[in-house]
């Protein structure tokens, strides 16, 4: 899997549906097909990348993924 933001393959699982890029701090939850992109603010919340990135049906490319939904 590569992160959709920098590329790089340093993603760690941190939860059932949840991933996260080390290289560039950026988390991504599969779901039902549709993968999102949240940027972890200092306080710890999330923002939504979605509208950043072309992601919708992006999980279906990536088969360990869809695997483990």
């Amino acid at each position: 899997m590569k992160c959709p933001n920098c590329s790089s393959k340093d993603i760690g699982k941190i939860g059932s549906h949840q991933f996260y890029c080390w290289s560039c701090f950026i988390e991504l939850t599969v779901n039902g097909g549709k993968m999102s992109v949240y940027q972890v603010e200092k306080d710890g919340t999330l923002s939504s990348l979605d509208d950043l990135f072309c992601v919708s049906g992006a999980a279906e490319s990536i088969p360990h993924l869809q695997a483990a939904n």
